[in-house]
């Protein structure tokens, strides 16, 4: 009886500290962005170019196109600025180095915001027009390959992860 007092004291204590068994949310993880000057008012053409893009929610993804019936990232901002006779570059990579740069925190809307989406790359391949800037929380709308023109936030994990920088044009 005292050899097996040890045994079965042991067995019980090692039992009682078996970790439990951890089980994943499916909720998004987000990230809150910092912001400033959330409470600055847009101009009224930035608010106009932003009114203008949202007409294109849903429109499907399309490389090059400019349309209604497709359109790609920086063809959405092209075809916005230009709808109110604001001349910008037609490709993202002549859009990233258009305009001032803009901390994270000073963005507003009507603010172009650039992203490396590439897997292991920061070279900017994407772009977006700031259409909210709320405290914690940035969003803008984009052509996304696999979703068309939608607005996302840079809350998300994947967006706040691919950021790299924001430009004011206006």
């Amino acid at each position: 009886m005292k050899r097996l007092l040890p045994i079965l004291l042991l067995v019980v204590i090692s039992t009682s500290c078996k970790s439990k068994k951890s089980y994943s949310s499916k909720k998004r993880q987000t990230y809150s962005v910092k912001v400033e000057n959330s409470s600055k008012k847009p101009s009224k053409d930035a608010e106009s170019i932003v009114k203008f893009a949202k007409t294109f929610n849903g429109t499907r993804y399309k490389y090059g196109g400019t349309t209604k019936k497709g359109m790609d990232c920086s063809g959405l901002i092209y075809t916005s600025f230009k709808e109110h006779n604001i001349s910008l570059p037609r490709s993202t990579s002549g859009l990233r180095s258009y305009g001032d740069w803009v901390d994270l925190k000073e963005v507003n809307v009507g603010d172009l915001v650039f992203f490396a989406t590439s897997k292991n790359s920061r070279d900017v391949n994407h772009v977006g027009i700031v259409t909210d800037v709320r405290p914690g929380n940035v969003e803008f709308i984009h052509a996304s390959t696999s979703r068309g023109v939608m607005i996302s936030s840079l809350a998300e994990k994947y967006w706040y992860f691919a950021f790299v920088q924001a430009r004011r044009v206006l």
